[in-house]
């Protein structure tokens, strides 16, 4: 049986990260020899509305689809969405992939989280009483669990690797205050991460009976904005070191 997996970042430069990581060849004749030092080269499979999947493939047979969906719960919904339909053969793992905030302590900048719940924070209402989650006033779901196969898998592969297992927090806005990510800590106890798709590509992925991990390696702390402290470079050169170590397993042997 071939695995296929789905990967979905929300801009090119994190999808470049994780097309660094992955050491498979391309859909032709298997290659020989050492790789490119800019690793392998994709082959683009264009998709309905513009987007496009960049697929590699294992040796051992294991397909990768790496997938810029774009900014926001919504536009990576579609964006996954349109790729889970239009697949000729199903996918067996969607995986939501970037750099993220990170909550401290416990998230260090240049260490990565990977989700054992997917959370849309901020998907609910505002009352004198306090925050209510959409399940509160009976609208439907702001929580996506992961397996705990799954993530235990995820985990074990990244080995010794800086990561945390915890919820990933997905915003429309993006924290920037001190006061806010105290609000968010409260509300979502143990959260280690805040980022703008992983709730989106949860919900497609649930649409299609998909399992859905999200992994986030951390850029910034969450709180007040000081770009002079971002570490974009080291976040993105987590994500590519994360994606080498799961190629070797979990991206290449079906879940069981």
């Amino acid at each position: 049986m071939t695995l296929r997996t789905l990967i979905v970042t929300a801009v090119a430069a994190e999808a470049d990260s994780v097309v660094r990581g992955l050491p498979f060849d391309g859909p032709g004749p298997e290659r020989h020899g050492p790789e490119p030092e800019h690793g392998p080269e994709p082959v683009d499979v264009p998709l309905p509305g513009g987007y496009v999947l960049r697929r590699l493939r294992h040796p051992a047979g294991a397909v990768v689809d790496v997938l810029v969906g774009g900014v926001g719960p919504a536009s990576v919904a579609a964006a996954t969405a349109t790729a889970l339909a239009g697949a000729a053969t199903p996918y067996d793992l969607v995986v939501s992939a970037g750099i993220a905030g990170g909550f401290q302590p416990l998230a260090p900048i240049g260490s990565v989280v990977v989700s054992d719940a997917i959370v849309a924070a901020d998907l609910g209402a505002q009352t004198p009483d306090g925050y209510l989650t959409v399940e509160e006033l009976g609208f439907g779901r702001s929580t996506h669990p992961v397996s705990a196969a799954l993530t235990q898998r995820v985990s074990a592969a990244l080995g010794e690797a800086r990561h945390t297992v915890a919820p990933v927090l997905t915003v429309s806005t993006v924290t920037g205050t001190a006061e806010r990510a105290a609000e968010l800590a409260a509300r979502y106890p143990g959260a280690s991460a805040e980022a703008m798709e992983g709730f989106g590509v949860a919900e497609a992925a649930a649409a299609h009976g998909v399992p859905v991990v999200e992994i986030r390696a951390v850029s910034n702390a969450v709180g007040p904005r000081d770009r002079a402290a971002w570490r974009i470079g080291e976040a993105l050169d987590a994500l590519r070191s994360t994606f080498q170590q799961l190629s070797h397993s979990v991206l290449v042997e079906p879940l069981r």
